[in-house]
């Protein structure tokens, strides 16, 4: 996980250390590819491209992937202090998947995390961050997934105690901590930022595991992604915030772009646990340029000093 260490000197590794020129182009490159699709444009390849890599940096398959699964399948568990979730189907099976969704459920499901019939879904779902992403990259995600082989895999019931397994209590919860908004650039600040913004906040939904929660699960709006000692299956989540003392305060941006390249931290040592996994599955596959996205938002934050194993309070 994120952690600081010894510094190393900066690479020209995947572009890490460009002048800033280069990595404006680059940005621009990159915002142009995932523009190239638009719902109804007709250009059906390049919007599944487009999904492809909007998936990868959404981290799709890694929760709706179960250990030696079909990809997309479902069943993976997710463990948690109410219970274990496990994460459906949605592949593009007719029957036990999403084959049979609509645009319109789709979108939905992001943006008010409730299922075609109106059900509420549980916020192990990340809708809570999925509902600031744009409808064009939410369709184009779809459109990708609906290109993808379906799989007959049924979804396997929930393991939760009560009153958590009720779904009507999701109510309750909802108006406690979700706000239902996309995103919105900030006046003032770079496109470069506000791209960091989006993946880190939308996209990536960086503060479901980074930011501690509270007794209802919650999260604690004052300690965004000042980490949390009950991060996904009881692993401990660094503070990503610029603090120097308990966060990464004393990175630099290319060493943050190498992390999340590779999964090397700047002390050499390599990422383990669930951060691994989204770096091998999310955003080792992004370009260079959101990378630097990434890490320029992360970095321009305000520190909270939070270290990690102090009362998430």
């Amino acid at each position: 996980m994120l952690r600081g260490g010894a510094r190393r000197q900066a690479r020209g590794r995947g572009g890490a250390g460009s002048a800033p020129v280069r990595r404006t182009a680059a940005l621009a490159v990159a915002l142009a590819v995932l523009a190239v699709a638009r719902p109804g444009d007709g250009r059906a390849d390049g919007r599944i491209a487009a999904g492809a890599y909007l998936a990868a940096a959404a981290g799709c398959a890694g929760c709706h992937t179960a250990k030696d699964g079909a990809p997309y399948a479902g069943g993976r568990a997710l463990p948690t202090p109410f219970g274990t979730f496990y994460s459906p189907n949605i592949t593009a099976d007719p029957e036990t998947g999403i084959g049979r969704w609509s645009d319109g459920d789709f979108l939905n499901a992001l943006w008010h995390g409730r299922d075609p019939d109106g059900n509420y879904l549980f916020p192990v779902f990340p809708y809570p961050s999925y509902t600031r992403i744009s409808e064009a990259d939410a369709l184009a995600i779809k459109a990708y997934l609906a290109s993808l082989p379906p799989v007959a895999q049924a979804n396997k019931p929930h393991d939760l105690s009560l009153p958590f397994s009720l779904r009507p209590l999701q109510a309750g919860w909802r108006g406690l901590f979700f706000r239902d908004r996309r995103f919105r650039p900030r006046d003032g600040a770079t496109a470069e930022i506000m791209r960091g913004a989006y993946l880190v906040t939308a996209l990536g939904h960086c503060g479901e595991c980074h930011t501690p929660r509270n007794a209802l699960g919650g999260t604690m709006v004052g300690l965004a992604l000042a980490g949390t000692t009950d991060g996904p299956e009881g692993e401990k989540v660094p503070n990503i915030t610029p603090d120097k003392e308990t966060g990464i305060g004393s990175w630099t941006e290319d060493e943050l772009v190498e992390l999340l390249a590779s999964g090397t931290k700047p002390d050499f040592d390599n990422i383990q646990g669930s951060m691994a996994e989204v770096v091998e599955r999310g955003t080792s596959q992004l370009s260079d340029a959101d990378r630097h996205a990434i890490a320029r938002y992360l970095l321009s934050l305000q520190p909270i000093h939070h270290r990690v194993g102090d009362t998430d309070s």
